[in-house]
């Protein structure tokens, strides 16, 4: 992979970041990763923020604009939103809410059978985020001090859950039924509400 294809994946996974920051994950020189920064920005890829510190010169951020985050877009999103409108059009809501039921059930379906034989929320939440990642929502994990985080950096069916909203609440659905009703699941940040990432929060219900 590109030193560049490197960085946008750096920022998407983890959000703005410092030139020094890039310098130290690719064993190059700050120089080095400032004119990669540089020449993203020309293109259009990233924009950056210069941010105070008490001491020296301010710190510039850099993160992904539009254009960036549109590299990892899904390229048939288009095409999926005018079968979400098609669809809407013929057999109406309730139509399409019967469409995002039955993706639920074929989602829980394929899911399932890799947690039959998980002992704890941190396997299952675990195993949550190495399927989601095969999925292309660049998932990963945190422990809390009361339990997990899975994080969505990336969704690659944001045009079609900004048209049919139903489709986030169906993948909640999906994450409640695999870990149990004794675990509370919740969505802290949104990407089709604004947020650069989706995160749900894993605890064991009081």
């Amino acid at each position: 992979m590109k030193a560049t294809d490197q960085i946008i994946d750096i920022i998407k996974r983890e959000g703005a970041v410092t030139a020094k920051q890039i310098a130290l994950r690719l064993s190059i020189t700050t120089m080095g990763a400032r004119q990669h920064l540089q020449g993203l920005e020309e293109e259009g890829f990233l924009r950056f923020e210069d941010v105070k510190v008490k001491v020296g010169r301010p710190n510039r951020h850099w993160s992904l604009t539009a254009k960036g985050h549109a590299q990892f877009s899904d390229r048939h999103s288009d095409l999926t939103v005018q079968f979400i409108d098609a669809i809407e059009q013929v057999f109406g809501s309730e139509g399409l809410n019967k469409i995002s039921k039955e993706r639920e059930v074929n989602t829980l379906a394929t899911y399932r059978p890799h947690f039959d034989s998980l002992p704890d929320l941190q396997s299952k939440v675990k195993k949550l985020t190495e399927l989601r990642d095969q999925d292309g929502y660049m998932a990963e994990y945190q422990a809390t001090e009361d339990g997990f985080l899975l994080i969505e950096n990336h969704c690659p069916i944001c045009k079609a859950a900004q048209r049919c909203e139903t489709l986030c609440q169906s993948e909640l659905n999906v994450f409640q039924a695999l870990v149990g009703s004794d675990i509370s699941v919740r969505r802290d940040e949104h990407i089709v509400q604004g947020a650069r990432r989706c995160v749900y929060t894993f605890n064991n219900k009081v």
